[in-house]
């Protein structure tokens, strides 16, 4: 239950020192920003970017339980059921009936293969753009700091129970 703490008239403001420099602001503003544009790149393919990182999480792993999907791409299973089922809805995707070990596995169809053709080349073309803006060279050393980011972060209490 979240509850809601209403100030009187009059009361000061706490001290905000400090807060614009809040990792997850910061991560979330940068986030919005990126995706903002590969989705403008994407837009001619009928995906956006979160999509795309998706079908291609399930290209390179068919077939692949949903729960992996989460896991790699870091989404909580109610976000990820809702972006699955517009998937299939739109019929990019297949998910099979429960396994023997309870899993679903989802595969693409062959209309997702299809986007993703016309997609991967307008994705290559906002990775470079994205990487020349950055100064691309420092890529590589970026890209793992993230990667330590992301894990320091699943690895604090809380952070896998949403």
């Amino acid at each position: 239950m979240h509850m809601q703490v209403k100030s009187e008239p009059g009361t000061p403001v706490p001290d905000l020192a400090g807060t614009s420099a809040c990792a997850a602001y910061n991560f979330r503003r940068t986030a919005r920003a990126v995706c903002r544009f590969y989705d403008a790149v994407l837009e001619p393919s009928g995906v956006r970017s979160t999509q795309f990182a998706i079908l291609t999480a399930i290209a390179k792993l068919k077939p692949v339980p949903i729960s992996r999907i989460g896991e790699i791409l870091v989404i909580d299973p109610t976000t990820l059921t809702r972006s699955l089922r517009l998937l299939e809805k739109e019929g990019l995707i297949e998910i099979a009936p429960r396994g023997v070990r309870r899993q679903r596995l989802v595969t693409l169809t062959t209309q997702a293969e299809k986007v993703l053709a016309e997609a991967v080349p307008l994705w290559r073309e906002a990775q470079a753009r994205f990487l020349a803006s950055l100064g691309g060279a420092d890529w590589p050393e970026f890209k793992a700091r993230l990667e330590r980011a992301t894990r320091a972060a699943l690895s604090l209490k809380g952070a896998s129970n949403p």
